[in-house]
C-alpha cells in the first residue's frame, strides 16, 4: 500500500448502508477491474462504493514520500466518481467528506463547470460526465486515475453513453484501469458485456413501506402550450394540503425550471398568512439558480427552521437524497429532447414520465423511512405511460457528441462500441454542420479551430462563437454577453435577442444575476483562449474585424450559419433560413424590418402565429447582408441549371445561400449543358419523349421478355429501370445533342443494344426472333408484349389460311413461352385468337369456315385444314 495514503473508514462511512452488506461482493467485482452494481436509491452506493474503491486502488499502490515537494501531484490512485449533474457532484462529495471527517479539497474532492475544489491529496474527485470527457480529450490516458465510477448510468444521457464507450476502449489500453458502473436501474448486462463480461453486483432494496395514493386534477396537464396553468395550480395545492396533512418535508416532481418557479410561488402565496409557527419554506431545485441555493435545497433542514417543500425537476430523481423528505407529490411529466428532423429543429418538449421515473420518485418518500407519494394524476394515466425513457442518443442534435467522436478519434463514431448506436441519418446531419462551421475537414478530423472547442466546457456551437466572435470583435466581454443570453433560456415576447440584451445589461430581465455570472466565466474563457490559439489556426478572417460592428447578429450566426434567414418578402414577417425551413417572427416583433437574421431559436406553431410556415422564431437579432454572406460563406453555392424549354436548351446561373436564393440570370448554353438538361427533360415527360421506331419497340419487348422469364443478365427495361439509368444506354447520344438539338434525333435501337449482356447477346436471335416463318412461306413479325404487363404474350397476326397444316404451336424462350396468334380474315380482320393451333383446327375452324367461305369466296376454306396448303394468295392465284 502506498504510505501515508489516505484510507477511508468504510465502517463509519458504511453505517446503516444497505450497500455496505455487500462488500466482500464489490471488493470482489473491483478486483477483476470492472464491475456493474445495481442498487436501488436509498441504499448508499453513491456514498459507499467510491471509498472503497479508493482503498482498493490504494492498496495496490507503491509507497510514496508524501513529504517529498517533487512527488508528481496527479500520482496514480485518484478515483473519478460521475455525477449527472452539478448538484449531484457537490452533494455527494460534500456527504462523502462530511462522513470522512475531512474539508472539501482533501481526500474528496470536486470539479464542475466554472468550480474546482481539488487538493494535492485528493484520492475522490467527483465531477460531472462532460467535465470528464473533456478531460478524456485532453489526457486520453487519464494519467494519475486508477479508476472512474459512473453513477446513475440507467439515465442513458448522450455523455454518458459516450464516456462507457470511451473508457471501454481506453481500458484495452490500460487494462489496469478500474470502471465501475453504477445506477438503481439499468441494462445491466448490455453494460456488462460493453466492459468486457465485468461481474454484476446486485445490491437488494431497502423495504420501508410506501403508501401511493393518486389524485388526478380537473385541468387538462397540458396543452398545445405546455403544462397548464390549472394543473400547476393543482399540484401546488396538493402539495401544500399533504404537507399540512404529514406535517413533514415534501419533494415535489414538475418537468421544468418554469414549473419549478411557478410552483414555488403559488405554494409561498398559499402559505404567506400562516401563522409564525405554522411556517413553511417552498424552495426551488434546478439547474439556473446559484450553486449556494442548489446547495440549500439538498442540505438537511434543522430542527430550528420550517418544514421545507423542495420543488425539483428530474434531477433529484434519483442523483441525490433530500434529506428528511417523507412525502413526494408527483406531476409525472418530464422534459424530454425531441427532434424535428424536417425542420431541422431539436428541443425539449414536456410529455408523460415513463412509469420506471414514477417509480423512482415514489421511491424518494421512502429512502430513510416509511413514506408517502401521491400522483397528480390518476391511475389510468400511470398506467398508459411508457414503461422506461428511450436513450438520448435517438432524439438528440449531436452535434456536440460527434465533435467529442471527432477528437477522440473516431468520426461519426463508426467502430466505436456504444450501448446504442447513434442513429445514422442524426451523425450524417452532425458531421456536415460540422465542416459547415469549419470545425472539421473532410475527412472527419478535428481542425485547429475544432480541437480548441472541443476542449471547451460550453456546448459546440456557443464554444465556436464565443472564439470567432471574440476573435472578429476584438471584444471577449461583448461576445460573451451574447453567448451567455443565447446559451441559456432566456426569452423575449418579441424574439428580439438585441432587446433582451438591453434588458439584462438594464438588470430588467429575470435571471439576470445568472446572466451576469456567466458572462464573466465566458469572458475569462475566451481572453484565455484567444491568446493561447496561433495565427496558423486561422480562427476567422482578418478582413471581418474591419467590417464587422454588429456584435449580438454576428455572433449568433457564428452559432449557427444555417439558419441564417431572409425575409421572403416586402413587410412579411415570413423568413426562409439557409437549412430550407420556413419559419415566422411574431406579430409584435420589432425586427420585421430586418431583411436578413441570425435566427437562434424556432420552435413548431401552427395557426396565425406561424403565418403558414409552420414554425415560429422564439429569439434572433438583426443581421446586415455582408456579414450574413460573409459568415455564412461555407453555405455559398453557385449553380447552372439546364432545363429543355419549348424544345430548346435554357439555362440560368443562381447564386444562393444554401436554400436561400440570392440572384438567377440567363446565360448562354454551353456544350456541357445540353445533355444533363436533356436527361432531366427526358426524366420529366418519361420515353415517350424519345422517337420510338417499329423496331426499337421490338428490341425493348424482346428485352423485356427475356429479363421477366430468365432474369439476369437481362436488362431489365421497364419505364422506370430505363429512365433512371439514362446515363448508361443514353448517355452518349445525350452527349453529342446540342441545344438546338432534338431527343428525337437519338437512334433508340442503338442505344438499346448498350444494354445487351454479352456473351448472352449472341443468343438474342435464338431465344427471342423478330420474325416467324409460317407454312405459306412468309414471315411474320412477331409483336412482344410491353416490358410493363406481366402477363403480356408474344403475338402473331397472320392470315388463317397461311396456317394451313401447322399443327404445333412455336414455343420461343427456350420453350418457355408460346406463340399467342391473332388469325385474321383475308380483310385482316380477327377470326380468333389461340395458342393451341391443333384444337383450333379440330374445332371451332369449322364454325369460322361455315361463316367466312360466303363471304370470301375467293379465298381457301378447305374442308380439312390439316393437309390444305397453306398460303397467301386467293383460289385464282393459286390456280
Amino acid at each position: 500500500m502506498c504510505e501515508g495514503q489516505h484510507l477511508f473508514d468504510l465502517h463509519r462511512i458504511g453505517a446503516d448502508l444497505p450497500v455496505a452488506n455487500a462488500r466482500v461482493e464489490l471488493e470482489q467485482a473491483v478486483a477483476t477491474g470492472a464491475a456493474v452494481v445495481t442498487a436501488p436509491p436509498g441504499t448508499g452506493k453513491t456514498t459507499y462504493v467510491p471509498p472503497l474503491v479508493a482503498n482498493f486502488v490504494a492498496a495496490q499502490q507503491p509507497a510514496v514520500d508524501l513529504s517529498d515537494p517533487h512527488a508528481p501531484v496527479d500520482r496514480p490512485g485518484r478515483v473519478l466518481l460521475s455525477q449527472p449533474r452539478r448538484v449531484a457532484v457537490r452533494a455527494a462529495a460534500r456527504r462523502l467528506a462530511t462522513l470522512d471527517g475531512s474539508e472539501l479539497g482533501g481526500p474528496v474532492g470536486f470539479t464542475v463547470r466554472g468550480e474546482r475544489t481539488v487538493g494535492r491529496n485528493t484520492r475522490i474527485e467527483a465531477l460531472t460526465p462532460g467535465v470528464l470527457l473533456r478531460r478524456l480529450l485532453a489526457d486520453p490516458a487519464l494519467d494519475g486515475v486508477s479508476a472512474v465510477v459512473l453513477d446513475e448510468v440507467h439515465e442513458r444521457s448522450v455523455d454518458g453513453d459516450l464516456l462507457l464507450g470511451m473508457l471501454a476502449e481506453l481500458r484495452e489500453l490500460r487494462p489496469e484501469l478500474i470502471v465501475i458502473a453504477m445506477s438503481a436501474t439499468l441494462n445491466a448486462t448490455g453494460i456488462a458485456e460493453l466492459l468486457g463480461g465485468a461481474p454484476i453486483v446486485a445490491v437488494p432494496a431497502v423495504l420501508h413501506p410506501l403508501d401511493v395514493a393518486y389524485a388526478p386534477a380537473a385541468a387538462a396537464r397540458l396543452d398545445e402550450r405546455g403544462v397548464t396553468r390549472g394543473f400547476l395550480a393543482h399540484v401546488a395545492e396538493l402539495a401544500v394540503a399533504e404537507q399540512a396533512a404529514s406535517a413533514c418535508d415534501a419533494l415535489v416532481f414538475v418537468p421544468g425550471a418554469r414549473e419549478v418557479d411557478e410552483v414555488v410561488r403559488l405554494i409561498r402565496d398559499r402559505t404567506a398568512a400562516r401563522p409564525a409557527a405554522q411556517q413553511l419554506e417552498a424552495l426551488p431545485l434546478h439547474g439556473r439558480i446559484p450553486a449556494r441555493d442548489q446547495d440549500r435545497a439538498v442540505s438537511g433542514r434543522r430542527e430550528s427552521e420550517p418544514q421545507r417543500i423542495v420543488v425539483s425537476t428530474s434531477l433529484a430523481e434519483s442523483s441525490l437524497t433530500v434529506p428528511g423528505v417523507r412525502l413526494v407529490i408527483d406531476a409525472g411529466l418530464s422534459r424530454e429532447v425531441r427532434r424535428d428532423r424536417g425542420r431541422d429543429m431539436t428541443g425539449l418538449v414536456t410529455v408523460s414520465a415513463s412509469r420506471a421515473s414514477a417509480e423512482q420518485r415514489a421511491g424518494r418518500a421512502a429512502r430513510q423511512g416509511p413514506g408517502r407519494a401521491v400522483r397528480a394524476y390518476s391511475e389510468a394515466e400511470f398506467a398508459r405511460m411508457p414503461a422506461a425513457a428511450p436513450a438520448e442518443i435517438m432524439s438528440a442534435d449531436l452535434l456536440d457528441a460527434a465533435l467529442l467522436l471527432a477528437a477522440w478519434g473516431t468520426p461519426g463514431g463508426v467502430g466505436m462500441r456504444l450501448l446504442t448506436p447513434p442513429p445514422a441519418a442524426a451523425m450524417a446531419l452532425a458531421t456536415t454542420e460540422l465542416r459547415a462551421l469549419e470545425l472539421t475537414d473532410e475527412a472527419g478530423r478535428p481542425t485547429p479551430l475544432g480541437r480548441h472547442v472541443a476542449g471547451l466546457p460550453i456546448g459546440v456551437r456557443e464554444a465556436r462563437a464565443l472564439l470567432s466572435g471574440a476573435a472578429q470583435l476584438g471584444d471577449a466581454a461583448r461576445t460573451a454577453e451574447v453567448v451567455a443570453a443565447i446559451s441559456d433560456d432566456f426569452r423575449d415576447p418579441g424574439a428580439d435577442l438585441g432587446h433582451l440584451l438591453r434588458e439584462l445589461r438594464t438588470g430588467r430581465a429575470p435571471g439576470v444575476e445568472r446572466w451576469r455570472r456567466e458572462c464573466r466565466r465566458l469572458t475569462g474563457i475566451a481572453a484565455a483562449e484567444i491568446s493561447a490559439i496561433s495565427p496558423a489556426d486561422h480562427l476567422v478572417d482578418s478582413a471581418a474585424a474591419e467590417t464587422s460592428t454588429d456584435a449580438t447578429g454576428i455572433v449568433t450566426a457564428l452559432a449557427r450559419p444555417e439558419w441564417i434567414a431572409r425575409r421572403t418578402g416586402e413587410h412579411s414577417r415570413s423568413y426562409l433560413l439557409a437549412s430550407g425551413t420556413r419559419a415566422a417572427l411574431p406579430e409584435s416583433s420589432a425586427l420585421v424590418a430586418s431583411e436578413w437574421l441570425a435566427v437562434r431559436e424556432v420552435q413548431r406553431a401552427a395557426g396565425r402565429a406561424a403565418d403558414g410556415t409552420g414554425a415560429v422564431i422564439r429569439l434572433a437579432a438583426a443581421l446586415s447582408e455582408t456579414d450574413a454572406l460573409r459568415i455564412g460563406g461555407a453555405l455559398r453555392r453557385s449553380e447552372r441549371i439546364a432545363r429543355v424549354t419549348d424544345g430548346r436548351v435554357r439555362v440560368k446561373e443562381l447564386r444562393a445561400l444554401g436554400a436561400i436564393l440570392l440572384s438567377e440570370s440567363p446565360v448562354a448554353p454551353r456544350a456541357e449543358d445540353t445533355g444533363p438538361a436533356f436527361a432531366v427533360h427526358l426524366r420529366e415527360t418519361g420515353l415517350a419523349a424519345l422517337r420510338w421506331t417499329e423496331t426499337a419497340e421490338s428490341l425493348r419487348g424482346r428485352l423485356g421478355l427475356l429479363h421477366r422469364e430468365l432474369g439476369a443478365p437481362w436488362p431489365d427495361v421497364s419505364d422506370t429501370a430505363l429512365l433512371a439509368g439514362a446515363d448508361s444506354w443514353l448517355g452518349q447520344d445525350l452527349a453529342r445533342l446540342g441545344p438546338q438539338s432534338s431527343l428525337h434525333g437519338i437512334d433508340v435501337t442503338s442505344a438499346l443494344r448498350r444494354l445487351l449482356p454479352w456473351p448472352e447477346a449472341a443468343q438474342l436471335d435464338a431465344l427471342t426472333p423478330e420474325q416467324l416463318a409460317v407454312p405459306s412461306g412468309s414471315r411474320i413479325r412477331i409483336s412482344y408484349p410491353d416490358p410493363s404487363d406481366p402477363a403480356g404474350r408474344p403475338v402473331v397476326a397472320v392470315k388463317l389460311q397461311e396456317l394451313f397444316g401447322f399443327a404445333q404451336t412455336p414455343r420461343i424462350v427456350n420453350g418457355r413461352v408460346p406463340i399467342l396468334f391473332h388469325l385474321l380474315s383475308p380483310a385482316r380482320k380477327p377470326l380468333a385468337v389461340t395458342d393451341d393451333l391443333a384444337s383450333f383446327w379440330n374445332g371451332p375452324y369449322q364454325d369460322v369456315r361455315k361463316e367466312m367461305r360466303g363471304r370470301y369466296p375467293k379465298h381457301p376454306w378447305p374442308e380439312d385444314p390439316w393437309t390444305a396448303e397453306a398460303t397467301a394468295r386467293t383460289k385464282r392465284a393459286h390456280e
